[in-house]
């Protein structure tokens, strides 16, 4: 069997390694050693935007929380109007040159949309500064709310993290969070900070695909 290829390796500032793996046209984004995302199985990043923001406004601003291969930054843009716009947060710089790289056709190209408007730094800090600005808040950046890729990915699911979130959503705004497991109990938290809060079952998009979760809260 042919062995995987690393293409590209990465080192954030608190220390966790990231690696691009190819293998048959097939890629791996590693962190740590474990599959932070795949390109043969990404049905549940897709349904993200469809999840939280089924019709969007004609004007409609979205916060898109970690790039991946741009698979939810392509769904996203695939459901939005001419006038509306996706803000995507990436910490890792090295993604962003994948994504312009060889990971670009895999979603065809997201980051070239003129919609697209591309944020390198943490999700967080965007959160934080913004207030009423978004229409749903996409979050893919953890295998769950308690299993982090980066330990100070933490904060976006304190009830500090959550209300942020809140502030920054505009009315009827949604915030969506990927999930490897359904996570019900975290519903409880979304609640806590004023959402009305569901979890939806997704499995990737092809037989290898495992079952995910999409946890959703609503802005009243």
């Amino acid at each position: 069997m042919k062995p995987w290829e690393k293409l590209a390796t990465a080192t954030t500032s608190d220390g966790s390694h990231f690696e691009l793996l190819r293998h048959e046209g097939n890629y791996v984004i590693h962190a740590d050693g474990f599959d932070l995302m795949t390109s043969y199985s990404h049905g549940s990043e897709d349904a993200m935007m469809s999840l939280a923001c089924p019709r969007p406004r004609a004007d409609a601003c979205i916060l898109i929380g970690g790039l991946g291969m741009g698979y939810t930054l392509a769904a996203t843009l695939g459901l939005l109007l001419p006038g509306g716009s996706v803000v995507v947060s990436e910490l890792v710089p090295e993604v962003v040159d994948w994504n312009r790289g060889p990971l670009g056709p895999l979603a065809g190209h997201p980051l070239d949309d003129p919609r697209t408007d591309l944020v390198v730094g943490d999700v967080a800090d965007v959160i934080r500064c913004s207030k009423s600005r978004f229409d749903a808040i996409l979050l893919d950046v953890d295998n769950s709310v308690d299993s982090f890729t980066l330990a100070r990915n933490s904060r976006l699911y304190t009830p500090e993290g959550l209300a942020a979130a809140h502030r920054s959503l505009r009315p009827r705004g949604a915030l969506a969070i990927w999930s490897v497991g359904t996570e019900r109990t975290f519903e409880r938290r979304l609640r806590a900070a004023g959402f009305t809060a569901s979890t939806h079952p997704v499995r990737g998009r092809d037989k290898r695909g495992g079952h995910y979760s999409v946890l959703v809260g609503r802005r009243g």
